[in-house]
């Protein structure tokens, strides 16, 4: 164990870093996929221009988002969006983490779909701590994938509560984690101190930036989520925030040097860390089904 904590260390002293250009995407959907597809794949093209390397959308922003029972797209119409969002991103060559609905085997998932700059789906991560999704099946994985170069995580909403779905990615090697979220509304107002800490808490505890992508709030009723989209760097801090009710895009440059996050493996806990760490690897490229 000694020996792996070194070479970590060496690995970790001695990598180049990355330097990735992110955004959050502070979008407002509706229940209409063809409209949602047609403004998500609009942003792409102008983040894009601005050189943006990968930009991350909300929580459901492809389908709109709802807990209700009876909520079921239509899963042709979810393929082709998928598909059509595929072709920009290979067209511009930008990475994109777009929340949407998946299905299969009769399953509905809540998702976030990770498009490499070629436009290929990498990855479906099924939301794992549904927050009261009635028509959504929980992920079967935790996730870990390497977007432009640099090693990754993503989590949905709810998941933000359970610091293992970061912890144990960051000690496989995630330096960024893609956090995409259709939070409660500004009718909940007294619950936005602990949505702000914690997606903080996750950085600074794991080293590790964080993209944040949350909806924005409808102003007229306070209906919908409310923005606070965020990019926060590995020691905590916010680099930059959105407001409440507008379509912000937030977009900073990262310098992130590749590394691992060893401490947890030391001491007490490290048979189980290590333990967790196992199965995430083992787990990470199942499908869901």
């Amino acid at each position: 164990m000694k020996l792996f904590l070194l070479l970590a260390a060496a690995v970790s002293l001695f990598a180049q870093p990355v330097e990735l250009k992110v955004a959050a995407v502070q979008f407002r959907s509706t229940f209409d996929i063809a409209d949602n597809t047609k403004r998500i794949i609009a942003k792409l093209e102008q983040l894009a221009d601005a050189g943006v390397h990968v930009a991350a959308f909300p929580e459901c922003a492809v389908t709109g988002y709802t807990t209700e029972a009876s909520f079921n797209p239509d899963g042709a119409q979810l393929e082709s969006a998928a598909q059509e969002i595929g072709r920009a991103c290979a067209r511009r060559r930008i990475a994109a983490v777009v929340g949407s609905a998946y299905k299969t085997n009769g399953h509905t998932y809540n998702v976030a779909l990770i498009y490499n700059e070629k436009g290929e789906i990498i990855e479906r991560f099924g939301k794992l701590q549904l927050a009261g999704e009635k028509w959504a099946t929980p992920g079967n994985h935790m996730a870990l994938f390497t977007l432009r170069g640099v090693a990754s995580t993503a989590i949905i909403c709810h998941d933000e509560r359970y610091p293992e779905f970061v912890r144990l990615p960051a000690i496989a090697g995630a330096r960024l984690v893609y956090y995409i979220s259709h939070e409660s509304g500004m009718k909940n107002e007294s619950k936005l101190p602990g949505y702000r800490a914690q997606m903080m808490a996750r950085a600074v505890e794991n080293q590790m930036f964080a993209v944040a992508s949350n909806a924005p709030g409808n102003v007229s009723d306070n209906s919908g989520s409310h923005g606070h989209s965020r990019i926060i760097k590995d020691d905590g801090n916010i680099l930059s925030e959105a407001s409440i009710y507008s379509e912000d895009t937030v977009v900073e440059t990262l310098r992130i040097r590749p590394g691992k996050l060893t401490r947890p493996l030391e001491g007490v806990t490290g048979a189980w860390w290590k333990q967790g760490v196992e199965q995430l690897l083992r787990d990470k490229d199942k499908p869901l089904d």
